[in-house]
C-alpha cells in the first residue's frame, strides 16, 4: 500500500505564511512529480505548484512569486511553503504524487486526503 500524508494547514491571517509537508510511504520503488492541488467547493481542483524528481517546477500563475515547492527525495516528501497569503488562496489542499510502486507495471497517480488552508482576518 502507498500512503501520502499532509500536514501544515489551518487558519492564518492576509500576508501570512504557512508551509504544507506531504510524505509519501509505504511500497514505493520510485517518484516522479509529486505535486500541491487545491480545490474548493463547486470548482475542479487545480494545479498549485509541481516538482519534478529532478528538480523541475511549474507554478499556476496565482501563486508565483509567492509561494514555494521543494522536496527531499531521501524522504519521499514535498513541501510548500505559502507566503504572503491572500483570502481566496482559502481551500483543500492536497498532495499527489505520480509513483511507481514496488513490483508494480505502471505509473500511478495517488493523493493525501486533504488539509484545509484559510486565509481570513
Amino acid at each position: 500500500q502507498v500512503q501520502l500524508v499532509e500536514s501544515g494547514g489551518g487558519l492564518v491571517q492576509p500576508g501570512g505564511s504557512l508551509r504544507l509537508s506531504c510524505a509519501a510511504s509505504g511500497s514505493i520503488f520510485s517518484i516522479n512529480y509529486m505535486g500541491w492541488y487545491r480545490q474548493v467547493p463547486g470548482k475542479q481542483r487545480e494545479l498549485v505548484a509541481r516538482i519534478s524528481s529532478g528538480g523541475s517546477t511549474n507554478y499556476a500563475d496565482s501563486v508565483k512569486g509567492r509561494f514555494t515547492i521543494s522536496r527531499d527525495n531521501a524522504k519521499n516528501t514535498v513541501y510548500l511553503q505559502m507566503n504572503s497569503l491572500k483570502p481566496e488562496d482559502t481551500a483543500v489542499y492536497y498532495c499527489g504524487a505520480d509513483l511507481w510502486r514496488t513490483y508494480g507495471s505502471s505509473w500511478s497517480d495517488y493523493w493525501g486526503q486533504g488539509t484545509q488552508v484559510t486565509v481570513s482576518s
